[in-house]
């Protein structure tokens, strides 16, 4: 089983049953989610025109490999109603990869480790509650 940290955010509609349902999906995908983060309520970046974002991080355990992983984190928002909007525009649900395992992977569909997770505040803030060891890492070589 991979350890694999998620980013979940959302900023329409219900936002807290939002990520609920989040949740229950990835469990129904073969995901088993290990922790969840407190959750925070945090300004828009770049986009900034549109409502607060609740933001947080999970801690889930899967056999997928990081490429099937992003398919089913990518119709689980589709499943939630998530459609493209501008660049960091509004959405009903947002679920990143921003670790797996200590694996890199560098293509055009993904990148890990999250290549802006150092740059935001409201990723790092949830993942040093579930993984204070990790953060601590992030200026390390690996990542």
């Amino acid at each position: 089983m991979a350890q694999v940290y998620l980013g979940i955010g959302t900023n329409l509609g219900d936002r807290k049953k939002n990520i609920s349902t989040a949740v229950e999906l990835l469990k129904k995908h073969n995901i088993t989610v290990t922790q969840i983060s407190s959750i925070i309520e945090t300004e828009p970046v770049g986009y900034t025109e549109q409502d607060k974002f609740l933001n947080g991080c999970l801690a889930i355990e899967t056999t997928l490999d990081p490429h099937t992983l992003l398919k089913t984190l990518k119709l689980i928002e589709k499943t939630m109603g998530r459609t493209e909007t501008v660049v960091n525009g509004p959405r009903i649900i947002d679920l990143d990869i921003l670790t797996y395992d200590d694996i890199k992977v560098d293509t055009d569909e993904l990148t890990i480790p999250h290549p802006r997770m150092k740059e935001r505040e409201f990723v790092l803030t949830p993942l040093k509650e579930l993984n204070p060891e990790l953060v601590d890492q992030l200026n390390d070589a690996r990542f």
